[in-house]
């Protein structure tokens, strides 16, 4: 089961949407599904929908309320590529962090009290990292993360397990970066990182001509566990 909520920021007087996907039962734990740069799009939902079907109360905010309405983009069309661009360069993500921080108690109080995690990609992924630095989320882990070596002095923050999916083909983060993120964080005692190699970025999206099924199915599988390990 799955609709749309509007949960109240604890940071200021605004709100913003998110979709919910609920499982058939009582959830074991709550996972905040933390979009790209294209919007809570129907890979995004279909993501909530497959961790509903294990269990999970997933929940996918709205990060891009302030800068337009129902947000949803195809990084397969070009035109729509730059303008997810374009959102990317306006959107302020200290203060996504505090949306994602309002969606972490959010679900908390929808699943009772009970633990809740956090998944990222692209954006989303350096947004998980920040979540695992900032928050109080019960295990987080980022896909293809994005600007994690300009965030390494944040390390010693993270308290909780915190996973990070690194192609390494990745278009957007390079060798050096890739290279600066196992440097700061391979000694971490809560983080666990993996390279895919010659994978690009996005191979694990659910629909579209980035997917790399091998590759996707194996980085889900590593999420599933750690979520298994740390959530339920």
């Amino acid at each position: 089961m799955s609709d749309y909520v509007t949960i109240a920021s604890h940071y200021g007087e605004h709100s913003f949407k998110a979709y919910v996907a609920r499982p058939s039962g009582e959830p074991k734990a709550a996972v905040v599904v933390i979009q790209e740069i294209f919007g809570v799009n129907p890979g995004i939902r279909h993501k909530c929908d497959l961790l509903a079907k294990q269990g999970y109360l997933a929940v996918a905010p709205d990060l891009f309320w302030m800068l337009g309405d129902d947000i949803e983009l195809d990084p397969d069309v070009e035109a729509q590529l730059q303008q997810a661009f374009d959102y990317f360069g306006r959107f302020n993500p200290d203060e996504g962090i505090r949306d994602i921080e309002s969606t972490i108690k959010w679900a908390r109080q929808e699943t009772g009290g009970k633990k809740v995690g956090a998944v990222g990609y692209c954006l989303g992924g350096k947004l998980a990292y920040m979540t695992a630095a900032r928050t109080d989320a019960d295990a987080s882990v980022g896909y293809y993360a994005v600007g994690v070596p300009d965030m390494l002095r944040e390390a010693h923050a993270i308290a909780n397990p915190l996973m990070l999916h690194i192609p390494t083909a990745d278009g957007f983060v390079d060798a050096e970066a890739q290279k600066a993120m196992h440097a700061g964080l391979d000694d971490h005692p809560k983080v666990t990182l993996y390279d895919y190699e010659g994978l690009d970025h996005g191979f694990a999206t659910q629909f579209g001509n980035r997917r790399d099924e091998a590759g996707a199915q194996l980085a889900d599988s590593r999420t599933d566990a750690f979520f298994a390990e740390h959530l339920a």
